[in-house]
């Protein structure tokens, strides 16, 4: 960079490390450590092809909600932001948001996205955007900067990508027999598997998974043989995760609906009750869940957003486009029910959850523990914190909350879940955060100053548990 404007005071060696102690945690046993990424929504194409960015605009605001919606909040034009603009005129409107972001994690994430990748230590605001638009577009044209380079830069061993059934897993075939940078591993998505909402939209579901599969799909168990198929497919292309974005886990065993029935009227493109939605997809799911655990997967279980609010706003741009909120959705009772009915039969597999709405913090805290007995250390885990949570605040209430009601010592830490190739420090950002918690609690006298002891908890949490827990290969 050129001349210096606006210089970072913060973005340094010992950013929110806020004693001697955390420092030593962090810089000694949490810095070094690979990253196991075992949730994103990023690009196995991207990553396959060695995508090259155009430039910053590209890699780093399209497609991220979080901008999206701070630059809608600010009154930025759409145009600005999802629109027809140009390039630099998208960068040049983000920057103006930028020194407005004070408080959001946003402007933390800002500074150390332009420091760890570009070496920047500007505040970005409009004064300088030409210059640092030019000099990140610039450095994105070179080999260092490219998909994979992105992915070294940050010591990124493991990435774990989102996929939907129908997908064909091409681009992670291609990737792994070409054997070099990181593991890139597909996890199953199966959420078009019941999303019965859209009658229209399921049957072409349908039609596409008999396709794929080659099983003509007649009736309800017939949808189950394909879902296998698929999940048969995705463990051969070594996936050991599935995910699945819920408000809430249904449970409606005992039903007096007939399932049968119940799939003929969505073969007719016919729209079912609230009650028969519940309990078709509770059915999906629970033989999902069974197959995953005769797999030995992993599964995830996202729960508590409310998408798509904005009806006028997801009209024009589509589903996922920044429209989305915590709900209130009542979690506990259908989720006990629905992990017990699977642990009666010893088909419980190893599980993640997490929550959206911080209210629900104690709920899954505490419901984890109940089905942790099956002699895997942390077999069921209260997930990182989630979206709108994953800021400073939200990390030190979850890793509070576990602390006083579960085990810290087996959580698997922190996952991007980003759709962006620049969004790697959120590592950085838990690891700091973690140790600084950690640190304090040390000079306060509420743990042993043991650096051996704790420094070997840090480096579980931040790398090894996850590394057992998934057994990647």
């Amino acid at each position: 960079m050129g001349k210096t404007q606006a210089k970072s005071i913060f973005i340094q060696e010992n950013f929110l490390l806020q004693n001697a102690y955390a420092q030593k945690l962090y810089h000694d046993y949490a810095a070094p450590l690979p990253i196991i990424d075992y949730h994103n929504h990023l690009s196995p194409k991207f990553i396959s092809e060695n995508h090259q960015f155009k430039d910053i605009t590209e890699a780093w605001l399209d497609g991220d909600h979080y901008k999206w919606r701070a630059m809608r909040a600010f009154g930025i034009p759409e145009k600005y932001i999802t629109g027809e603009a140009r390039s630099f005129e998208k960068f040049e409107h983000w920057a103006k948001v930028v020194p407005h972001t004070l408080r959001n994690p946003l402007f933390h994430w800002t500074q150390l996205e332009l420091k760890r990748y570009f070496d920047i230590d500007e505040y970005l605001n409009p004064d300088n955007a030409r210059e640092i638009f030019d000099h990140t577009s610039s450095c994105l044209q070179e080999s260092s900067h490219d998909t994979l380079g992105l992915l070294e830069r940050m010591n990124v061993e493991v990435v774990c990508t989102t996929d939907d059934p129908l997908d064909l897993l091409a681009d992670h075939q291609s990737f792994r027999k070409e054997g070099v940078g990181p593991l890139l591993l597909p996890s199953f998505r199966p959420d078009r598997a019941y999303a019965v909402e859209d009658p229209k939209a399921y049957f072409e579901f349908l039609q596409a998974l008999e396709n794929i599969t080659g099983i003509a799909i007649n009736s309800f168990n017939d949808l189950l043989a394909a879902l296998d198929n698929r999940i048969d497919y995705f463990h051969l292309n070594h996936c050991r995760i599935a995910d699945h974005g819920l408000e809430f886990l249904p449970f409606a065993a005992g039903s007096k609906f007939d399932i049968g029935f119940i799939f003929k009227k969505l073969w007719n493109q016919e729209g079912l009750y609230q009650d028969e939605t519940a309990y078709f997809k509770f059915e999906v799911l629970k033989h999902l869940c069974r197959t995953y655990h005769k797999h030995s997967w992993v599964q995830q279980f996202h729960l508590g957003a409310l998408r798509n609010t904005n009806r006028r706003m997801m009209h024009k741009l589509g589903k996922d486009s920044g429209f989305d909120s915590i709900a209130d959705f009542n979690q506990a009772s259908s989720l006990a029910r629905f992990l017990s009915s699977l642990d009666e039969t010893d088909q419980l597999t190893k599980t993640i959850l997490y929550n959206l709405n911080p209210a629900d913090n104690a709920v899954f805290a505490t419901m984890c523990g109940n089905f942790n007995n099956s002699g895997i250390k942390g077999k069921v885990q209260w997930g990182s914190a989630w979206w709108y949570l994953d800021q400073k605040d939200g990390m030190e209430t979850q890793l509070n909350t576990l602390s006083n009601m579960g085990l810290l010592s087996t959580f698997i830490g922190m996952l991007t879940d980003s759709r962006s190739f620049l969004s790697f420090p959120r590592h950085e950002y838990f690891r700091r955060i973690l140790c600084n918690l950690i640190g304090a609690d040390v000079e306060q006298g509420l743990l042993p100053k043991d650096e051996k002891w704790l420094g070997e908890m840090i480096a579980d949490i931040c790398y090894h548990n996850a590394k057992e827990y998934f057994n990647f290969h």
